[in-house]
């Protein structure tokens, strides 16, 4: 019996079918295919991968060749052109810097100068806390006014010596309150006298500038500067009016507004911040509420 011819297969249907497995086997590896990043993101991601760190550049700080015509960053002075703290609600992390010798005082990273910072400040070393940190720069706190003053200090050289400190004071002005805290315990806490509605405690956050001794009164054995002012008041007995933390011969003033801006504190918490074995370092962040 011979066999039955067989019809010829349709050509344009198996070409087709052919271009039909071309493009299903193009879509399965454009959805199995890993996406790929821009090309920028992608030398990132491979060099975070590699471990490379990435930098900003360092701005060099602009020369200034006579300090003596920059006004003195210090308690005694006003620098009108310091840049504002901005971030006044919290108290800075305890880093602190201190200039071995004059340093100026830049409004911003590469910016002209606009003081200069002593190395003594009411015969304690300058230690000023810092608030932020670019590449070669560290932007601090003034003890001049206004109050909330700032600067940068350039970090290039040899001329700043840096330390921490995990002391903080906070100062609750409505609930008549100083709090010592160190690595994040609280120390002590301890009922104290504020500035009345007509000469307040100035708020904001600023540090301990000094301490000092002053045989001209009888208030307290020891005196703690801060680097903010009165704004009621621009001198305190032939002073600046600057701030302070003191002690109290008398207990009344305690728990209520009672000084013309200064923290009246008990004695105990003046030996507690004067402690020899632990003493509240110069520089310590204080954080006024």
């Amino acid at each position: 019996m011979s066999e039955m011819p067989q019809p010829a297969p349709n050509r344009w249907w198996v070409l087709a079918l052919w271009l039909a497995g071309i493009a299903l086997v193009g879509a399965v590896g454009v959805l199995l295919a890993p996406s790929r990043p821009a090309p920028d993101a992608a030398n990132v991601a491979d060099q975070a991968e590699l471990g490379v760190e990435l930098h900003a550049p360092v701005v060099a700080a602009r020369t200034v060749p006579n300090l003596a015509e920059l006004p003195e960053a210090s308690t005694f002075s006003t620098v009108p052109a310091a840049p504002q703290d901005v971030t006044a609600e919290e108290a800075p992390d305890g880093q602190l810097v201190h200039p071995t010798e004059p340093v100026p005082v830049f409004d911003r990273p590469g910016g002209p100068a606009i003081a200069v910072l002593p190395t003594t400040q009411l015969g304690s070393d300058t230690w000023v806390p810092v608030i932020a940190e670019e590449p070669g720069w560290v932007q601090v706190l003034l003890p001049s006014r206004p109050n909330g003053s700032t600067g940068w200090l350039s970090t290039q050289d040899n001329t700043l010596t840096v330390r921490s400190t995990t002391d903080r004071i906070v100062i609750d002005r409505a609930a008549f309150r100083l709090t010592l805290y160190r690595d994040h315990q609280q120390i002590g806490s301890w009922s104290v006298g504020v500035g009345t509605p007509a000469a307040p405690t100035p708020a904001g956050r600023t540090f301990v500038l000094a301490s000092m001794t002053d045989a001209k009164q009888r208030f307290s054995p020891v005196i703690f500067p801060l680097g903010i002012h009165s704004a009621t008041f621009s001198t305190y007995g032939g002073g600046p009016g600057t701030t302070g933390i003191h002690g109290w011969p008398t207990t009344d003033v305690f728990g209520r507004p009672s000084s013309d801006g200064c923290i009246r504190v008990p004695t105990d918490a003046l030996a507690t911040l004067t402690n020899p074995a632990d003493p509240v370092p110069i520089g310590t962040p204080v954080l006024i509420r």
